[in-house]
């Protein structure tokens, strides 16, 4: 073979090399998304990105109220999809893990017609359907759907309270869509193709003068939980879910217990505190009278997390803005006590007495002979705080606002009481 014939056929071999793998990448593109969706960069990683769905497996996933997930929903080309069953025949789906402050993205594409919505802060136990608990972020097929909408039944809108931007950029029915939502501190974000559509806050006296102007007038725990699961809904329609991603911007703050010893604490009173395996205790001592652990900081504005255990009559709280005279406290306690005795309510000592005391209704969220979960937001003359994720109380008090302190857990007096704590983080506000 001379040596123009080699070098041709050379040529020919590099051409058809170059255009199969131009052919593979197309292929690859434009068919199997598995290598470039449902996955994370080394730059999503450390920011703390996580992967909601593999794009495999339903791994992570369940149905509301369920254990396993509802036959309405499967795997089909790398995407979480729901067939559009809807309703009971469906149901809708929810994490098995549950987030306070986060920023969560996907990707979505909807049918001709299509319904559904993506959900944050849901509960389950005391609440009949994904919608009555968690706050939803709308999907719609705006230009299609059978029946006139209004602006707040469309994309993006933080359904029946907040309208999504007029000007907001829509893919048609058949293309994927990227939508985020990011909640931090009770401030919520809507963002759609890379553009923020909705803003709003949770709690505020314009979120409660909304609820209280639509249809959520008539469930009472409607987006008042601190934390909760992500909810994919299925209202009759095929949708499909993808690069379901979050990252977990929840700040606890410091810890104020360190799970060695009392350090930065004071003890006042003769009843028992002390550290046992990592975890704080207060037990009733011989005199059976009224304890406190104090911080020895004032803490003004924060958030406070912690967790309680009742192991004995459970008759304890939490003070806050407190100043203590040996045993004689003065300031405001989050009460923690035996089911049926307002744990979670408001009382001011040597003062007012109640100032909130719990509904009956919500005397159940208490988990007795296991751990609970409070969270106490003290900010300017405002109070909230959450059991287990359900708001048991939003007080506002000029007294409270105009006061200092510190913050003190009680062991009431009369004997026999053991608590445990653990898990305390206060983030200053």
């Amino acid at each position: 073979m001379n040596f123009n014939a080699l070098v041709m056929r050379k040529s020919i071999l590099l051409f058809i090399l170059f255009s199969f793998l131009i052919s593979g990448s197309f292929l690859y593109s434009n068919g199997d998304d598995s290598g470039k969706n449902n996955s994370l960069t080394k730059e999503e990683i450390a920011a703390g990105w996580q992967l909601l769905f593999d794009g495999k497996t339903t791994n992570g996933w369940r149905g509301f109220e369920k254990s396993t997930l509802p036959e309405g929903w499967k795997v089909e080309d790398n995407c979480f999809v729901t067939v559009g069953k809807g309703g009971d025949l469906g149901g809708d789906v929810i994490t098995e893990t549950e987030y306070e402050d986060f920023e969560l993205s996907l990707e979505w594409k909807i049918s001709k017609g299509g319904n559904s919505g993506i959900f944050f802060h849901v509960l389950e136990d005391n609440y009949s359907a994904i919608y009555a608990t968690g706050p939803e972020y709308q999907l719609l097929d705006d230009v299609g759907f059978p029946t006139k909408v209004e602006e707040w039944q469309k994309t993006g809108a933080n359904y029946a309270m907040h309208n999504p931007s007029e000007n907001k950029k829509l893919m048609p029915v058949g293309e994927f869509n990227s939508s985020r939502i990011k909640v931090k501190d009770g401030h919520v974000e809507h963002w759609l193709n890379g553009e923020m559509i909705v803003e709003y806050d949770l709690w505020s006296d314009d979120w409660k003068q909304r609820v209280q102007n639509c249809k959520w007038k008539d469930y009472p725990g409607y987006g008042l939980a601190r934390k909760g699961h992500i909810g994919l809904q299925d209202h009759g329609s095929k949708i499909m879910f993808r690069d379901i991603k979050i990252r977990d911007l929840t700040d606890l703050g410091q810890p104020i217990f360190n799970t060695e010893n009392l350090d930065g604490w004071s003890i006042h009173g003769t009843e028992k505190w002390f550290v046992e395996n990592e975890v704080l205790v207060c037990e009733s001592g011989p005199d059976e009278k009224y304890g406190y652990l104090a911080t020895n900081k004032k803490y003004k504005d924060f958030i406070f997390h912690l967790k309680f255990l009742q192991e004995a009559d459970g008759n304890s709280g939490v003070f806050f803005r407190s100043s203590l005279d040996g045993t004689k406290i003065s300031g405001w306690q989050v009460e923690v006590a035996p089911k049926g005795h307002d744990t979670g309510g408001i009382y001011e000592s040597y003062g007012r007495g109640w100032l909130y005391q719990i509904p009956d209704e919500k005397e159940n969220i208490l988990k007795p002979n296991d751990w609970n979960e409070m969270v106490i937001l003290v900010k300017g003359d405002r109070v909230i705080t959450w059991l287990n994720n359900e708001m048991m109380t939003d007080l506002t008090d000029q007294k409270i606002g105009e006061a200092n302190g510190v913050i003190a857990l009680q062991i009431h007096s009369g004997g026999g009481i053991k608590v445990s704590w653990k898990d305390l983080f206060v983030n200053e506000l």
